[in-house]
Order: C-alpha cells, then sequence, then structure tokens
C-alpha cells in the first residue's frame, strides 16, 4: 500500500498545485501563489511554513515506506478505509479550488481583492479546500501509518487553523465587511453549521 500511497501523493501535488496553478495562470494571469507572508513573530508566518512542513512530511511518510527506511504494515480494512478518504478528499480538495474560480489563492495578499464566493459547497462551509486535504491526509496516516504521516496530519491542522483565523478570516473581513460577516454567521468553519459566528445576529440574517 505504501507505493499506492506514495503515486497517490504524488499525482495529487502534480494536479492541485502545478496544473491547478497552471490553469490560474492561463484564466487570470496569476498563478494564485501568495508565498508565506509576515515574519516569526506573526500568527501567518508559522501557518505557512507548517503548511510546508506538512506537505514535506506527507510525502516522506510513503516515500521512506517505500524504501523500508520507515516500517508501515496497515491493516487490510484500514488500508482499505484510508484509500477511500484519501480519493476522496483529494477529489474534494479539487472541485474545492475549481469552484473557487478566479478567487482561488495560496496565501494572502493584502492589496488584492477577490469576490467572495458562497455558493456551491461554500454555501456550507467556509473552508472545504482545507476540510478536504486534511480528509486525505487521514486516509494517508491510515495507508501509511508511520509518526511522519501522523505529523503531516498534525502540522496541517496547525496551520490551517493558523492561516484560517489569524490571517484569512482577518483579511475577509477587512475586505468584504458585513457581507462576510453575515456569510460567517450563517456558515460553518470546516464543517456545516460547527464553528459559525454569531458575533453579529443582525447582520447573520442577510440573505
Amino acid at each position: 500500500m505504501s507505493a499506492v500511497a506514495l503515486a497517490l501523493y504524488v499525482v495529487a501535488l502534480v494536479v492541485l498545485f502545478g496544473v491547478r496553478s497552471w490553469v490560474q495562470r492561463r484564466r487570470t494571469g496569476s498563478t494564485g501563489f501568495k508565498g508565506i507572508s509576515g515574519t516569526p513573530a506573526e500568527a501567518g508566518w508559522w501557518g505557512g511554513v507548517l503548511f510546508v512542513a506538512a506537505i514535506v512530511l506527507g510525502l516522506a511518510g510513503p516515500l521512506l515506506a517505500v524504501t523500508g527506511t520507515v516500517p508501515a504494515d496497515p491493516h487490510p480494512a484500514l488500508a482499505v478505509v484510508g484509500l477511500v478518504l484519501t480519493l476522496v478528499g483529494f477529489t474534494a480538495t479539487l472541485a474545492g479550488q475549481t469552484g473557487m474560480g478566479a478567487s482561488w489563492r495560496i496565501g494572502v495578499d493584502e492589496a488584492e481583492r477577490t469576490d467572495l464566493v458562497t455558493t456551491g459547497v461554500f454555501a456550507h462551509v467556509r473552508n472545504p479546500i482545507f476540510t478536504a486535504m486534511a480528509l486525505a491526509q487521514v486516509g494517508m496516516l491510515l495507508l501509511v501509518p508511520t509518526w511522519l504521516s501522523l505529523a503531516a496530519l498534525a502540522a496541517l491542522i496547525a496551520a490551517v487553523e493558523l492561516q484560517v483565523r489569524a490571517v484569512e478570516e482577518p483579511y475577509l473581513r477587512r475586505v468584504h465587511g458585513g457581507a462576510y460577516v453575515a456569510y460567517a454567521a450563517r456558515t460553518g468553519r470546516f464543517v456545516p453549521r460547527v464553528g459559525r459566528d454569531a458575533s453579529n445576529p443582525a447582520e447573520a440574517r442577510i440573505g
């Protein structure tokens, strides 16, 4: 299963970051990559660093398992579940990226203004791409049960929490104001109905 996991991970990296960025550049003139912003004194910087660490660790897990450097012997039933979760997670990630259209970005550029996407799956979850990525990494952990895969999942969750709470949500409030406040009040952060921001109930009734 380690070889299958490695192949899936490499294909996902190529499609979700390489091909997706190429398509984004052709459509908008920008790859969508904004890089790691801020300094080590800021939460957003750590979010970016941890995200990169999660990708590297996620790749290292199956790679070292295939070479026999790190042992990985998943239970057959758990491996099947892991394979399904990985495929669903990667597919949902691509669907979320596609659903964002021209607004898709990795990172935030304070000088940039993109449309607020609230349709499709985004009508139910504010950050479905991050949710799907975490689901895929859970699947990878079941496929390749090593400390590297577990570390990748932990780094990804930490990165997502920092990026969303410290960078993206404040940015979206500044850019979209009441429209985002209302959206956040009625829509879950990572899963439907969970993590809604009801700090402004009056705004929540808009739309």
